[in-house]
């Protein structure tokens, strides 16, 4: 499963963080490699285009370095094809507990297609399939032993429980979703853990054809999954230096409120522009937003951001310095009576004077949040007027009008195959990876006073 890397390309210092990377050039030689491999074996090509996300794990063994491989789940049926690590725990052997139970479970299923569902006969086999299904969960996820650095051993609950310890978010979660443990990252490290290797940096990206509702593009680079993969690889990377997890370095507030803007301030509310990097409310660290801005500058009752801009995206915002200037606020975004043009830079060549309506119902990916995806089903109504207003032939300017106020729509509706097909310059999330901002702005603002009644319209030019 170790396959040495022939170069004279220096290790890093420290480990990639998964969550957020630019792939080290040893992880992208490695990746190279698994591609050609992928696409010399027809069967496995065959199924990787249909979309699949592959990852590697450069390490060292003894004074070698080299890499090791994984996909996600199954490949063409298998979680056992040579070349790749295997995974944590087999549980698609057909003579093992996991798949016997499933038998049985199955011929439950088959029992109640023949009877009422209010007899007493099915009501009894849908509480023993309820167990049986439940206590199978249990046993498996006790089956995904995960290793960490430091050799300690813990299996899935456990480390659920250990990462999600409020009480809140323990009813929200009370066990990990399916499939935890099998997604490419922890593969990668229990295998170079048991085999006592070196890790050394590591990178997952995709290959083939972009799921339905999410965007993922053939050859990107993707961080870890932070629903299933976050509580799992927050136990198995203790004892690994690891680089921080953030785009934005952490700033000292100063750093950023320098680069604050106001364009209104009176008695019942506030309008500025914020810098792309900054919050706009307090996060779970100790970033600088603007709301902790405005409460250290502004002795009010109580600030409040009547509502968001993304921490990538820069531009207006209004803050109500009194209750009732929030209520009248709200009130008006409510009624979509506040209009909001961004502007935006994506990829691609498109028609100058283009113009048109995109509606993409939208939900959150809760196993990959802030992900959102495309989903016409659960998704809630999302609508963006846009035009082309420049091109320079790589890329293209756009304005933008949002009509609802979803995370993340304009970013979505741009990168989508089914709105515009063109990613946000910048955006690493739905678009390519790129060391650039997002290039993404709040440009213009109209609303009406909530005390004065007057109309009120600002404009802030963008950076990009």
């Amino acid at each position: 499963m170790f396959h040495p890397l022939k170069t004279d390309i220096e290790a890093p210092r420290q480990f990639n963080n998964p969550f957020w990377y630019t792939p080290h050039p040893l992880a992208v030689l490695a990746a190279d490699e698994v591609r050609q491999y992928v696409g010399s074996h027809d069967v496995l090509n065959s199924d990787a285009q249909q979309g699949k996300m592959f990852g590697v794990l450069v390490c060292k063994k003894e004074h070698e370095i080299g890499y090791v491989a994984a996909y996600s789940g199954l490949l063409a049926g298998r979680n056992d094809w040579p070349f790749f690590v295997p995974p944590v725990f087999d549980a698609q052997q057909p003579d093992g507990h996991f798949k016997q139970t499933e038998r049985e479970i199955s011929a439950i299923n088959h029992q109640l297609k023949s009877l009422s569902a209010d007899t007493p006969e099915a009501q009894a086999l849908k509480a023993q399939r309820k167990t049986m299904s439940e206590t199978l969960q249990r046993w498996l996820f006790d089956q995904y032993q995960m290793l960490n650095a430091r050799g300690e051993r813990k299996s899935l609950i456990p480390i659920w429980r250990d990462y999600h310890q409020s009480a809140r978010l323990r009813e929200r979660f009370p066990l990990p979703p399916g499939g935890s443990g099998d997604c490419c990252a922890p593969k990668l490290l229990q295998y170079v853990y048991e085999q006592g290797l070196t890790p050394l940096c590591m990178a997952e990206f995709w290959m083939g054809q972009s799921p339905k509702g999410e965007v993922r593009h053939d050859g990107e680079y993707y961080p870890a999954c932070r629903g299933k993969c976050k509580p799992i690889l927050t136990h198995m990377l203790q004892g690994l230096d690891v680089e921080a997890d953030s785009q934005w370095p952490a700033q000292p507030e100063g750093t950023l409120a320098s680069a604050i803007t106001i364009l209104y301030d009176d008695p019942d509310i506030l309008v500025l522009c914020k810098p792309a990097g900054m919050l706009s409310v307090p996060g779970k660290d100790e970033r600088p937003s603007v709301l902790s801005w405005v409460e250290s500058h502004y002795r009010t009752e109580g600030p409040v951001i009547v509502h968001r801009l993304d921490m990538d995206t820069s531009g207006l915002l209004v803050v109500a310095k009194t209750t009732a200037a929030y209520h009248h606020l709200q009130t008006q975004f409510l009624q979509q009576r506040v209009k909001k043009r961004y502007e935006a830079v994506v990829e691609g060549c498109l028609p100058v004077g283009q113009k048109g309506q995109i509606s993409l119902p939208m939900r959150p990916e809760p196993l990959d949040r802030p992900r959102q995806v495309v989903d016409a089903e659960h998704g809630k109504r999302a609508v963006t007027d846009y035009e082309v207003v420049a091109t320079d032939g790589h890329t293209s300017r756009l304005w933008l009008w949002p009509q609802t106020g979803r995370t993340h729509q304009l970013r979505l509706h741009c990168a989508h195959a089914d709105g515009l097909a063109a990613p946000i310059v910048g955006d690493n999330l739905y678009g390519h990876h790129s060391p650039t901002r997002l290039h993404l702005h709040a440009a213009e603002l109209s609303f009406v006073h909530p005390t004065t009644e007057e109309p009120l319209h600002f404009t802030a030019p963008c950076g990009f």
